[in-house]
């Protein structure tokens, strides 16, 4: 069954509260780890399987968005709209990038290599601003 054949997923009581624990972090592109955490916390018998399945069903439902780290934890975004992220070398943290998606990048390589592109990510690596400050700061002081 593909996915869009697949049976419709019926809403439960455990999506709602890893989608609400998605909500509560919302800008700070947590972990699946961190989501269980705050569901865990308040809702001991919801097992880590069940947030980690929930939150596969959400991103597959384009609810949610996973966006996908190299050599890192996959992080979430309540965020779905396609868009770019950030990611700080030195703390880790992932933002979003203030900055137009370009969906004809897609369209562009279909025609210059006949790739037929079903979806694409774009994570800029570097150091954030507290992070390049910090290291300032260090490099001042000797």
């Amino acid at each position: 069954m593909t996915a869009q054949t697949a049976a419709p997923t019926r809403n439960t009581v455990q999506r709602a509260l890893v989608m609400d624990a998605v909500r509560s972090l919302h800008g700070t592109h947590p972990t699946s780890a961190d989501i269980y955490e705050i569901v865990h916390a308040e809702h001991p018998h919801v097992s880590r399987a069940t947030v980690y399945r929930n939150l596969g069903v959400l991103a597959e439902r384009g609810e949610i968005l996973r966006v996908e780290v190299p050599n890192g934890a996959d992080r979430y975004d309540l965020r779905a709209t396609p868009h770019y992220h950030l990611k700080c070398q030195a703390c880790g943290c992932v933002l979003d990038a203030d900055m137009p998606y370009h969906a004809d990048l897609a369209d562009e390589l279909t025609d210059t290599h006949g790739f037929r592109v079903t979806g694409h990510t774009i994570l800029f690596t570097g150091l954030c601003a507290e992070c390049r400050a910090a290291a300032q700061e260090a490099a001042i002081r000797g």
